[in-house]
């Protein structure tokens, strides 16, 4: 069915002509009945409007439509893209091109969306980055500016003030630690060594290594009733290791007196492991849930504080697992308590 919605220029160029050379042609031949000069009137009419107005469609409207493609790529044209302009721009509707143009606005507008989001991140990144740094440091400062003004000579105090200095010296180290892990799993320049070990055991190794800090919270360690049946997983050992115990420590602090810390392993669908670590503590507000996995940020800074870490565990869990092509979640609810969750890879034949 002939349809006018999105005619090329040729086709524009054509049915302009025969709009303008048929009535013509029918007034020549009212003027002077003879069908052969009204034909020959109807020939050179429509040739010649066809070729007028394609000779304007395509030298004055379709050179500003190159133009906008031009603008559009953003390159200098190269003899593919001439001949791109040259032949088949031209076959191209309006309402083609009209497609095509906003479809470019649509991904600017989002590309300029996503620059602006990074452009936040990246000022919020700066300002915490140096909130961490800056504490320490003038921590440090004061006490070497303190022992140095005669501190020295009292040894009780010189003793207290160096400690305390190494401690911060401790802190800055991590973070720069910390800081290197992340950004060598971003590049993939720290490879992973994966093996088949079964999830449980070094569930319940994590458990005994952190004993001691969950004691001290009187805080209850086990795997989900269900869960024990070993499951073997297919990853690097110590990193995992690593993403468990960031969050057995993180469900550590934020837990409350006397609670629960509850590990879930999950056979889903034959081919992933999904591991649950669960805890009853104060919980994560829901605005926060989206950007808990941000560098340094934290939900309360001055808990978070007092709390100790260096605000990069949650990035460096979340880095980790993406780098074995996996995915890590959190659910949580204020005064309820926290679940963080990840997948593995299950066993690998022959690994």
């Amino acid at each position: 069915m002939f349809t006018t919605k999105n005619l090329t220029p040729n086709q524009l160029s054509a049915l302009t002509a025969v709009l303008l050379s048929m009535p013509i042609s029918l007034g020549i031949y009212v003027i002077r009945p003879d069908w052969k000069i009204a034909l020959i009137s109807l020939a050179v009419i429509f040739i010649g409007s066809y070729f007028l107005i394609r000779f304007v469609l395509q030298w004055f409207i379709y050179r500003k439509i190159k133009l906008i493609y031009k603008f559009i790529y953003q390159t200098k044209a190269s003899k593919k893209e001439e001949m791109y302009y040259k032949y088949i721009l031209p076959q191209k509707g309006i309402d083609e091109v009209r497609e095509d143009v906003e479809r470019w606005a649509i991904q600017r507008k989002s590309e300029i969306e996503e620059l602006r989001n990074n452009e936040v991140f990246r000022r919020e990144f700066l300002q915490n980055l140096s909130h961490e740094f800056k504490t320490p440091i003038f921590a440090i400062q004061g006490y070497v500016d303190t022992l140095l003004g005669g501190a020295l000579d009292n040894p009780k105090v010189s003793t207290r003030f160096l400690e305390n200095a190494s401690k911060n010296v401790d802190r800055l180290v991590h973070l720069v630690s910390d800081l290197d892990e992340i950004t060598r799993l971003e590049t993939g320049e720290q490879p992973l060594y994966k093996e088949n070990f079964v999830i449980q055991d070094m569930i319940r190794e994590v458990f005994e290594a952190l004993s001691l800090q969950t004691a001290s919270s009187n805080i209850d360690c086990t795997i989900k009733k269900g869960c024990e049946i070993p499951i073997i997983v297919f990853a690097d050992k110590s990193k995992i290791k690593q993403v468990i115990t960031n969050l057995v420590t993180n469900a550590t602090k934020y837990g409350k007196q006397g609670g629960h810390i509850v590990a879930s392993v999950y056979q889903t669908d034959g081919e992933r492991v999904l591991i649950e670590i669960g805890d009853d503590g104060i919980g994560i507000s829901e605005e926060h849930l989206p950007r808990i996995f941000e560098r340094f940020y934290r939900t309360d800074r001055g808990r978070s504080r007092n709390a100790g870490g260096t605000g990069l565990g949650l990035a460096i869990c979340k880095h980790i697992i993406e780098a074995h092509g996996q995915s890590i979640h959190v659910r949580s609810k204020v005064d309820i308590g926290t679940t963080f969750g990840f997948t593995l890879d299950g066993r690998k034949e022959g690994a």
